[in-house]
């Protein structure tokens, strides 16, 4: 009955006028940043944080929310009729929903990609419902110890499981937890590594440096290499398929489904990883393989499926644990934090109307998507005559405006020029910043449960291997990364790496 009770009580919240509105805002910007190709959620969601400070808390996460589960329905848009994703999780989708866009099946490839998405979006926001309370129930036994083995284990997995160098993923996150130490120390007030500025001494601001990274340096980095597309389509037909085709692509929206929803709870995990798994899955269990690349519905249907179950299960660890999962999870703490709420397990007991609004919110995201996604094609097409040097005054305005009404502090417009050099530099040496920003976001905390830890035990380190669970997990973290030090399998992933940067 609680599980009754807990829904009715988020539907309640998702249900009310201004929700529903910020809901709808939240998945129309989503389509739009997905339909566009050189923005993203992760840039998004990191210029409109200043606008969510205004708002009340719950209805502020339901539209970032939207923003991100919004923007992998969006990018199957492009990646079908322009052979151009415009959400990075939808690179997979093009290499076989463009060939069957050019067979003249552009309607069957969008609407198996939204039939595909609507489902694993349902099934995976009742597998929030269903498993993030016992996982918060679980997270309420845990001491500093184990915090910060869990912190140490996402960390680690996000090393692992990041694009390119195995050595440039570690240096970003070092880099990450390096910065998170800049400002007052926990415990004796002392500024650290602030360099005589007042500006610093409460650290660098965290909107500042995700707009910097992921919105003026993108911004360059797009003007450097500004895409002119031409549209297959202008008008597409034939989105109802015949009984035949739609039995075709059950199965791999099921399998889709599942592996999506696995790896979305995984720490560095979510719908990119989510999709080229599926597709790989999908191409191995096909009886003929070498359809694919030529216009295989199934490479449409699985990976469609999988980036966006694993998009809405990696808010599991986020909602019970407080761990991003990934970037975009990293800016949803960062959002909590600044609305003065301590993300973790006692989210679910101290703000239930947050945490299941939320949950209830994703479903009915995932139904004004349907209704966006199809009938309005016409629309997100002529979307994609904007040339880029346009928008860009615009973004940039945005960035600045956005983050000097955070505390109305000139400084943090110079920190934010400043992170837009080093983001593009960083794209320059091949080196993601996403790592980073995990690394800065959880730094502090795993700084905060390590003294716990230490002063509790008397100064004793042993205390993080005596401890069952906190030896588990950091076991597993060891793991990881002894993984990716295979050759074999780091020599896979400079391979996948530089296939995906052509």
């Amino acid at each position: 009955m609680d599980f009754i009770s807990h829904l009715a009580l988020g539907f309640g919240q998702a249900l009310t006028f201004s929700h529903l509105l910020y809901c709808f805002l939240g998945v129309l910007l989503g389509t739009i940043v997905g339909v566009l190709p050189g923005l993203g959620p992760v840039a998004t969601i990191a210029m409109l944080l200043p606008i969510t400070f205004q708002l009340p808390p719950v209805a502020s996460l339901i539209m970032l929310a939207g923003i991100y589960y919004g923007a992998q329905y969006g990018g199957s848009t492009t990646a079908i009729l322009i052979n151009v994703p415009g959400e990075s999780a939808s690179v997979v989708t093009a290499l076989d929903g463009y060939q069957l866009a050019r067979q003249g099946k552009a309607g069957f490839a969008l609407f198996t990609a939204a039939i595909g998405s609507f489902f694993a979006g349902t099934v995976s926001t009742f597998l929030i419902a269903g498993f993030a309370p016992p996982l918060a129930q679980l997270a309420l036994t845990f001491g500093p110890a184990e915090y910060f083995s869990l912190m140490v284990l996402g960390l680690a997995a996000s090393v692992s499981l990041a694009h390119g160098s195995l050595l440039k993923a570690i240096a970003m996150v070092i880099l990450g937890l390096l910065l998170g130490t800049i400002g007052q120390d926990l415990y004796t007030g002392v500024p650290r590594f602030s360099f005589g500025l007042i500006d610093l001494s409460d650290g660098v601001e965290f909107v500042a440096l995700v707009m910097g990274l992921f919105g003026i340096g993108e911004i360059v980095r797009n003007l450097e290499h500004e895409m002119t597309v031409s549209v297959l389509a202008n008008k597409v037909s034939g989105l109802i398929p015949s009984r035949a085709e739609f039995l075709s692509t059950i199965k791999p929206i099921l399998r889709g489904t599942a592996l999506g929803s696995i790896l979305g709870i995984l720490p560095g995990g979510g719908a990119l990883l989510a999709s080229f798994a599926a597709y790989s899955l999908e191409k191995r269990w096909a009886k003929d393989p070498s359809r694919f690349g030529k216009g295989a519905i199934e490479g449409v249907a699985g990976p469609e499926a999988a980036n966006n179950a694993g998009a809405q299960t990696s808010f599991i660890p986020m909602l019970t644990l407080g761990i991003p999962s990934n970037p975009v999870m990293a800016l949803m703490i960062g959002a909590m934090i600044i609305q003065g709420i301590v993300p973790g397990p006692n989210v679910m007991n101290d703000k239930p109307e947050l945490f299941w609004g939320l949950i209830a919110s994703m479903w009915v995201g995932n139904v004004m998507l349907l209704v966006l996604n199809l009938p309005m094609i016409g629309i997100w097409v002529k979307f994609l005559s904007v040339p880029y040097h346009l928008l860009f005054p615009g973004i940039m305005a945005v960035c600045c405006i956005g983050v000097y009404s955070v505390s109305n502090n000139p400084f943090d417009a110079y920190t934010m020029a400043f992170f837009g050099v080093v983001g593009y530099l960083f794209v320059k040496l091949d080196c993601e910043p996403a790592p980073m920003i995990l690394g800065f976001v959880i730094g502090r905390m795993m700084e905060e449960y390590l003294r716990r830890a230490m002063l509790l035990s008397r100064g004793d380190p042993l205390v993080f291997l005596q401890r069952p669970i906190s030896a588990v997990l950091l076991i597993a973290a060891v793991g990881a990364l002894v993984i990716v030090l295979i050759p074999s399998v780091g020599k896979k992933r400079e391979e996948a790496f530089r296939e995906e940067v052509k």
